[in-house]
């Protein structure tokens, strides 16, 4: 007679399943995600009369175009004469467009502030009402500049919103009530566009 061979007692493997799907739970709930990566922008809505859409003037718009070098190039009429440009470094764009956009000299060749709105909060106010930041970047632009210029193009609206806020109420921006920030908000509108904008050439 042959011996009994033993047998070896298998694993048990009914609750793996289970096990891996408190872990996946597990991981999901003390895992943090960075939201705050990226860049937001709203699309303007949909226009229902191509006629009631308000043509751009030249002095109007501050073009900034990166180019494959990572050059940052600005141009607005009326700087160094009409048509002229220059390479710059991205912080020399924020001080920049936060001059064109306030244009608190009213300089003829900037964006105008002689149409009054009326803002609650703020009551009959002059801003710059009709303005466009474009940004055009060659497809070969390195990535971190283009990402550069654009969080200077928005911290150039946040301070002007900021010393707005100061100069109005003593506060900063981040400490008023909803309905001021709105009408600050109001006031310097954020408008920057990527595409190109369209030129009239007569007013």
């Amino acid at each position: 007679m042959g011996k009994n061979k033993k047998k070896v007692p298998g694993l048990n493997t009914s609750s793996t399943a289970d096990i891996s799907f408190m872990l996946l739970i597990f991981f999901l709930v003390t895992t943090s995600m960075d939201t705050d990566k990226g860049l937001t922008r709203r699309l303007p809505p949909p226009v229902e009369d191509e006629e009631a859409t308000k043509q751009i003037h030249e002095n109007e718009i501050f073009l900034v175009r990166v180019n494959q070098f990572g050059q940052i190039w600005a141009s607005y009429e009326g700087w160094v004469g009409d048509g002229d440009s220059h390479y710059i470094s991205a912080y020399q764009l924020r001080s920049m467009v936060k001059a064109f956009i306030a244009n608190e000299d009213q300089l003829p060749n900037w964006p105008s502030r002689s149409e009054a709105v009326d803002i609650p909060q703020l009551g009959v106010v002059y801003p710059t009402k009709y303005h466009v930041i474009s940004v055009q970047c060659d497809e070969d632009a390195p990535y971190h500049v283009y990402f550069d210029v654009q969080n200077e193009l928005v911290a150039a609206y946040n301070e002007l919103r900021n010393e707005f806020s100061l100069k109005k109420w003593g506060v900063p921006f981040d400490e008023l009530s909803d309905e001021r920030k709105i009408a600050i908000r109001t006031f310097y509108a954020q408008k920057i566009s990527e595409a190109e904008p369209k030129v009239r050439t007569s007013k």
